[in-house]
């Protein structure tokens, strides 16, 4: 018996180590008798969600097979201590030729992703269960691509993996269906550079805001529109969800103006943020380099592009959007 407990909220990276774990578990065997997975739709309906069908599917014998692998997918969908009893249940009389792999992700709401429940958390640490991540962030999320451009099925000189690092950004699903399409161009073990992958890039992924910001804040217009295109489109971000991001960034700006506060720490406090204080010193060397004159400017571009894309003008959101970017970069060069 093996209790594998995955969680995570990139689909793809979710994906891939599912498939990983349940091949492991299945080896050699028949996957089509020994797999069964219970994902969101088999729960029932959203006001009246049910393990039941994971709980039998994890106590039913194998039939044909000596063993079964159980997958247990959305599980984000329970929450609670109560949601999750009959999971905690399960654990402690898990028959001995029942494999479960159990998934803590999201449900097609896309609801932020809850936190495991402590008596689950017991529970699988009394199973013995192995826990997997595929959440990686900052430098895990760069190792994991790392690992993938290496893996590649094709041989990738350093330009090609700095194109691709730029332009897939976080969302790592894409390298998978990237590689697919190089190969069936260029062929397997072809040596490729940045000028043979860059076609088949497209606009990018999506971005983080901060990288936008960060590009207005330097002045650098070229890289702020680079950047603002990628959350447009690789990031499907509404205008007015920009709009929202660039406000939060001047404003605080505009509060310490003539504030008096002279560190990160104090410019924190007044900001009212909690944990890095980071972004707080953002804030303050800008509204510093800025000044009350051209913060004030700034205010007036994102007052009248805010209406703008309410309806006061003919203009579409994302060209309003550009324009102001452009205009607030200028204010920084």
């Amino acid at each position: 018996m093996a209790v594998i407990f995955v969680k995570g909220d990139d689909p793809a990276l979710l994906s891939q180590t599912i498939q990983r774990y349940v091949g492991e578990l299945v080896g050699d065997g028949d996957r089509g008798l020994m797999v069964e997975e219970v994902s969101e739709p088999d729960y029932g309906d959203a006001g009246d969600l049910t393990l039941g069908p994971l709980i039998n599917a994890a106590q039913t014998l194998p039939f044909l097979t000596e063993r079964r692998v159980v997958v247990g997918r959305n599980l984000g969908l329970f929450g609670t201590k109560v949601a999750v009893a009959p999971l905690v249940s399960l654990l402690e009389v898990l028959p001995d030729t029942t494999d479960l792999v159990l998934v803590w992700e999201h449900g097609s709401s896309g609801a932020r992703l809850s936190a495991v429940p402590k008596v689950l958390t017991e529970a699988l640490s009394a199973a013995g269960a192995e826990l997997v991540g595929a959440t990686p962030g900052g430098r895990g999320r760069k190792k994991a691509l790392d690992e993938m451009l290496a893996a590649a099925p094709v041989r990738l000189d350093g330009s090609a993996k700095a194109a691709i690092a730029d332009n897939v950004g976080d969302e790592l699903g894409q390298v998978a269906s990237l590689m697919e399409l190089l190969v069936s161009t260029f062929g397997d073990e072809a040596s490729l550079s940045s000028s043979d992958v860059s076609p088949f890039l497209g606009v990018g992924a999506d971005v983080p805001p901060w990288e936008l910001t960060d590009a207005i804040d330097k002045g650098d217009i070229a890289t702020a529109l680079e950047r603002l295109a990628r959350m447009q489109h690789g990031g499907r971000r509404h205008p007015l969800q920009t709009m929202a991001t660039l406000h939060t960034h001047y404003q605080r700006a505009l509060k310490l103006q003539g504030a008096g506060v002279s560190n990160e720490k104090d410019a924190a406090v007044l900001l009212g943020m909690k944990g890095s204080t980071f972004p707080a010193k953002k804030a303050m060397d800008l509204s510093r380099r800025l000044g009350r004159e051209r913060l004030g400017r700034a205010v007036e571009l994102l007052a009248q592009a805010d209406l703008d894309t309410r309806g006061g003008s003919a203009v579409p959101g994302d060209a309003v959007i550009e324009i102001l970017v452009a205009r607030l970069a200028r204010l920084s060069a």
